[in-house]
């Protein structure tokens, strides 16, 4: 009688759901973990699992079906949401991006294009059990037979497996690189880790915070007499963000049609830094424009839009303005999109320019057109010139956002026809049109007189094309275009070009550099000290070397040197070394002394803006 009844409890809701968990954990470990053991995803994503069902056990004892279904539908979401995350961003998604939901609305394009239908096979079985949950005679399958030994044994999986999930988040939890732990924790454990893990990094004191220290952790030797110092001194400063512009498209030719032809044009002409890499974080752009901004490194999780928006930063915008400066910046979106209102007044732009002031013409994605943005701030800045005053101006282009399905109208590259129907074919095409609307841009400036007495900087903002997005057809394309694999060192690869007319030597300098560097580069070309003023970035005109912590795109601990990308594994020694130009790894190209002084660099930039007051 005894097993008799044990069998029939376990033909119950437990088994079957545990089965489908089963199944889901697979799928997520097939999308997110395909080199990880299929048994450890099981072993380590089961006990957490079964912890919620054995409170089910306990709490719901009679028609627990119903319950069974909504536990089920709250871990494929999670699953399903990981998945989803991942397939972008190329990392796990924790409870931290429910600050950004309010932004989905606004990029509801871009999330739909990274949707493919076979995602949504993980909530088949959920509508199958609610159609049949509403028919009576099957709600019975859930009711529990009440016997004690069943009680004991849901006791004593309970308590194996909290002792099981609590384990597997210990062994692991030193480890930085969240996918390595959400990997050896498994799935459901990582996300419970995040939440309720009482680690905070522990901050450093600011008045150790100087910039003799962060010279010294980042080995920068400034000569006594910078190259450019002050040559571009008293002129306007011009910043182009370009969206989601990777440096492969600049000097490119795709069967013989150029894809860049203006921006071809300035990188001969002016400097140009190949070898310049992204730094943003979860706010993707805004992101972008605090880094180069501040010089500072984004926030350890948010958007630094978000995290930081209600601190008086200090900033290159403040500074050029106590140097006498006007300070504005344009994006055609609106200004609440990213908190931007509160991160303008944060980073002290005197003036901002939204879709308020330029209006729904020629509407692109969520915003008007490149065309527009460039059109309408031409005139706005030949405004502030007359002032008799100089300007800094930030300008935010949008039209090549993802999924770079840009209307008909503005296509001006024709694809080959391997190209034509793919993501990369239609990234060309919308940097094409980037690229057209600089071309006016610069024209406009060169009419109304601006261009002569103007610094013009072109950068990224951050990639387009994650390697995690792509089919197998399009990574073959993008190995068509450079010739080896698509890496991280590709990915993470966007442009700098600084345009000084007047600066007669043309460069293409081959120094690494990330988006943190501007601000003192900038500085060094007006005849600015930044001596006593506390910034992460250096000037790269003067300085060969480097080293760029990262966040969030590469897991925490990775950073880029001169040779290429490090990322960490569970710790220094099993991390993987992604050379530039797919050259064959060296363990030479990376120091466990250069990983330690790029986490020491992180720490001073979160303990120095921790301590930073509010603004008004």
């Amino acid at each position: 009688m005894k097993s008799l009844r044990l069998g029939v409890w376990f033909s119950k809701p437990f088994i079957f759901f545990t089965l489908l968990m089963v199944i889901k954990i697979c799928l997520a470990r097939f999308v997110i973990f395909d080199s990880a053991s299929l048994w450890l995803q099981i072993a380590t994503g089961i006990p957490s699992v079964w912890v919620l069902f054995c409170l089910i056990e306990w709490i719901a004892p009679r028609r627990k079906l119903g319950v069974y279904i909504a536990v089920n539908l709250l871990i494929t979401t999670i699953f399903f949401a990981v998945i989803m995350y991942y397939k972008y961003f190329g990392v796990i998604v924790t409870y931290h991006a429910l600050q950004q939901v309010n932004q989905v609305t606004e990029v509801k394009g871009s999330v739909f294009s990274l949707l493919h239908p076979y995602f949504l096979f993980i909530y088949t079985d959920i509508v199958v059990f609610l159609l049949l949950y509403m028919n009576r005679k099957y709600r019975s399958w859930g009711k529990s037979i009440a016997v004690r030994e069943s009680n004991v044994l849901i006791s004593a999986l309970f308590v194996v497996s909290l002792a099981v999930s609590v384990t597997s988040v210990w062994v692991h939890r030193d480890s930085l690189n969240e996918l390595k732990q959400a990997e050896n924790m498994g799935i459901l454990n990582y996300e419970a880790y995040a939440i309720i893990s009482s680690r905070s990094e522990v901050l450093e004191d600011p008045s150790n915070i100087t910039t003799e220290a962060i010279a010294t952790l980042k080995e920068m030797e400034s000569p006594e007499v910078p190259l450019y110092w002050g040559e571009a001194q008293g002129k306007n400063v011009i910043i182009l963000q370009l969206e989601a512009t990777q440096n492969f498209v600049l000097d490119r030719k795709i069967d013989g049609q150029e894809i860049t032809p203006v921006l071809n044009q300035l990188i001969k002409e002016h400097f140009y830094f190949p070898n310049f890499y992204q730094q943003v974080g979860q706010g993707n752009t805004s992101d972008a424009e605090f880094v180069v901004n501040t010089s500072f490194y984004i926030p350890q999780h948010g958007a630094a839009a978000q995290d930081y928006g209600d601190l008086a930063l200090p900033s290159m915008p403040k500074v050029l303005e106590e140097h006498g400066y006007q300070t504005a910046t344009f994006h055609t979106n609106n200004v609440q999109f990213w908190n931007r209102k509160e991160l303008y007044k944060a980073l002290g732009f005197q003036h901002y320019y939204d879709a308020e002031f330029f209006g729904n013409d020629d509407m692109v994605f969520f915003g008007s057109s490149d065309e527009v943005l460039y059109d309408k701030t031409a005139d706005e800045l030949l405004k502030l010139s007359q002032t008799g005053k100089p300007f800094y101006a930030q300008l935010i282009s949008m039209s090549s956002h993802h999924p770079f399905n840009i209307p008909e109208r503005k296509v001006r590259f024709q694809l080959p026809e391997r190209y034509e129907d793919t993501l990369v074919g239609d990234y060309i095409q919308a940097q094409n049109y980037t690229d057209y609307s600089i071309g006016l841009f610069i024209d406009k400036l060169k009419k109304n007189g601006l261009w002569d007495n103007s610094v013009l900087i072109i950068y990224g903002d951050h990639l387009g094309l994650p390697i995690y997005s792509l089919s197998e057809h399009e990574k073959g394309l993008m190995k068509e275009i450079y010739g080896r694999e698509y890496q991280f060192t590709e990915m993470m690869n966007i442009p700098l070009i600084v345009a000084a007319p007047g600066i007669t030597e043309q460069k293409r300098l081959p120094q690494t550099g990330g988006q943190i560097d501007i601000f003192p580069t900038v500085a060094n070309l007006l005849g600015i000290s930044l001596q006593d003023h506390i910034h992460f970035g250096q000037d790269i005109l003067n300085n060969t070397s480097n080293l760029l912590p990262q966040r969030y795109y590469l897991p925490s601990g990775s950073f880029i040197n001169d040779k290429g990308i490090f990322v960490p594994g569970l710790n220094y020694k099993d991390g993987v070394r992604y050379p530039y130009d797919g050259a064959i790894p060296n363990e030479t190209d990376t120091t466990e002394e250069e990983y330690n002084r790029a986490l020491e660099l992180l720490k001073l930039s979160d303990s120095y803006v921790s301590h930073l007051p509010k603004h008004d």
